[in-house]
């Protein structure tokens, strides 16, 4: 759970903590953008909704899906911005939703998508680079497949990116325990959680969520004092799922190696490896070179 915990630490500092408090909102720096992007069921929107939850916060939902068809036109698009700006400021702390964020600059919008998912192009860099550390407005996206979009322009939209791995052995044993307690079911000796999470590897908090709740119908529950659950029970509607592949978590890892802020992790990476492994060996180098140098200019 490391590496989600790491993950959300991310979100608390940048989208919970200083949206909280104005004046730490004004002091800190300024984060207006944040994108998470992670495979199907991971639970981006929901961390969506527990930032508003967390704050206090108003949700403004500007999806492309969401938007189509309302406002038609440039002068519409404007009037609709100028609306979202405005309610968002007077009613901040505001959490500004934009889903499949990486719609808005697709390469190639498909040839069934209505949504006019591009609308927004020009005119959300603007509005978000407008905001000053007065306004307590978040703009938040979230991607399912961050690859399709152009990678320059949604970083310069997003500030802040944020992958959310599928969860590891001690997250799937604690989502396992909660979900069958809340959904009505009981801890047994006959359920073997500790399989039940290792057999799960590769499954994400939406398909254990799917799980859980296709075992525990009202009919099962009833039947739990003379027939507790099993591991077995939960492993036939887990079979029916596609798991997330390592290749498609390496996709969200190779996409994101390509981004700004990929790049800036990997150097600063790579620096701490150097420091940590040859220090020595550099300076001593460099003592060489200053002293040949010395040499140099007495021979002039």
């Amino acid at each position: 759970s490391s590496g989600i915990n790491a993950e959300y630490g991310v979100i608390t500092e940048y989208g919970v903590l200083p949206m909280g408090s104005q004046t730490v909102h004004e002091t800190a720096p300024h984060v207006k953008s944040i994108m998470i992007a992670g495979p199907h069921g991971t639970g981006k929107r929901m961390l969506v909704n527990a930032i508003c939850s967390e704050l206090g916060a108003n949700l403004i939902d500007l999806t492309a899906e969401n938007i189509c068809g309302r406002y038609p036109g440039k002068a519409g698009l404007t009037m609709l911005l100028h609306l979202v700006m405005k309610v968002g400021k007077l009613l901040q702390p505001t959490v500004v939703y934009i889903g499949n964020a990486e719609k808005t600059f697709v390469k190639k919008v498909p040839k069934n998508d209505m949504s006019d998912p591009k609308r927004l192009k020009k005119e959300l860099p603007k509005i978000i680079k407008k905001l000053s550390p007065e306004d307590r407005i978040l703009f938040v996206g979230t991607s399912l497949t961050p690859w399709d979009a152009d990678v320059k322009s949604l970083c310069q939209c997003y500030q802040k990116i944020v992958l959310i791995p599928r969860p590891d052995y001690a997250s799937r044993f604690l989502l396992f325990k909660e979900l069958i307690l809340r959904n009505g079911g009981r801890l047994a000796p006959t359920l073997d959680l500790s399989s039940l999470a290792k057999i799960s590897d590769g499954y994400t908090p939406g398909h254990i969520i799917t799980a859980v709740k296709h075992v525990l119908t009202e009919r099962r529950v009833q039947q739990l004092h003379r027939k507790p659950l099993t591991a077995l029970e939960f492993v036939t509607p887990l079979a029916r799922i596609d798991p997330i592949y390592k290749e498609e978590e390496e996709q969200f890892k190779k996409w994101y190696s390509k981004t700004p802020l990929g790049k800036k992790r990997a150097k600063l990476k790579a620096e701490e490896e150097e420091g940590e492994g040859g220090g020595k060996g550099k300076s001593a180098k460099g003592g060489k070179k200053k002293g040949k140098g010395k040499k140099k200019k007495k021979k002039k």
